[in-house]
């Protein structure tokens, strides 16, 4: 038996990669000619881009970016909520709850929006606030887009958005369009339902009013079938309508922590026009018909 110790032995192909590194066969992508195709796709450069703090506070960029992050939420919502009033208008029942069940996830997103600023003393929202100017809320474009797709029309909304063409035009043609509750009551009527015609025929660009008829449809489709298509049409638009009183509510109780009963940006009476939004429904014969069913 020899005493040199064996040689190793050679392994045909290439040699294995050393520890730690990544084997070409496994490694993404990582040459491409201009952009990344993620880029292109998602513009998150843009994105990324479009935070122009005005004060050095250190928390205005949280405040900023929270507000343009609702916006995007805003953008899903008006999609899904338009995608629903169109299946609704073709009878397509199942895509419009499909829509709506969606927008109940994605309006649980936008309401923890409010928790980055639900904690900001009065003290640290005024270090930031004179950044606002007259800017608020209430003169989101896209937020009233919601507001009239929910039923909440008021042509005076359209007034701060006179300097903007675009957005004008998109919020007067969703001001005479139907909102979802609108295409949900007259599929209710086409259904057989006694709808009245009073609420069929009304002017769209008003806001919804509620009828003792429509609350007397909804009861007696509650107190059928529970299985039924439009029964779950029914908890689709609750689940929608409990997550705006949510979004409301969340809006006030912040704004009351962080400002009190002040005077709001913009000029709105603040906490006391939160108040008002807040003690709403929307779809508000749901809420009603329950008690008679």
């Amino acid at each position: 038996m020899s005493s040199k110790m064996s040689e190793p032995v050679e392994t045909a192909g290439a040699a294995a990669p050393a520890a730690g590194a990544v084997d070409p066969a496994e490694a993404p992508n990582l040459d491409f000619a201009g952009t990344t195709p993620y880029e292109d796709y998602v513009q998150a450069d843009v994105l990324t881009h479009l935070q122009h703090l005005r004060s050095d506070d250190p928390g205005e960029m949280v405040f900023l970016v929270t507000t343009q992050v609702m916006e995007l939420w805003f953008t899903v919502i008006v999609h899904e909520w338009e995608t629903a009033t169109r299946a609704l208008r073709e009878d397509r029942v199942q895509v419009a709850v499909d829509a709506l069940k969606r927008s109940v996830r994605e309006l649980e997103a936008l309401n923890a929006s409010w928790t980055p600023l639900a904690q900001l003393t009065p003290a640290q929202f005024n270090s930031y606030r004179a950044a606002l100017g007259e800017g608020s809320g209430f003169q989101s474009a896209m937020y009233r887009r919601m507001e009239f797709l929910l039923g909440e029309k008021s042509a005076s909304m359209l007034v701060p958005h006179r300097g903007a063409p675009r957005a004008h035009a998109e919020l007067e043609k969703a001001l005479q369009e139907p909102s979802v509750y609108d295409e949900v009551l007259a599929l209710l009527a086409r259904r057989g339902y006694a709808v009245p015609a009073a609420v069929l025929d009304r002017d769209l660009s008003q806001r919804y009013e509620p009828s003792p008829q429509v609350e007397a449809v909804w009861a007696e489709l509650y107190a059928g079938d529970q299985n039924g298509e439009l029964v779950r049409l029914g908890e689709a638009l609750t689940d929608v309508g409990e997550l705006v009183w949510r979004w409301r509510n969340d809006h006030l109780v912040a704004t009351r922590r962080a400002m009190g009963a002040k005077t709001g940006t913009g000029g709105s009476a603040g906490v006391a026009w939160l108040e008002k939004r807040a003690a709403k429904n929307v779809f508000p014969e749901l809420w009603t018909a329950r008690s008679h069913v």
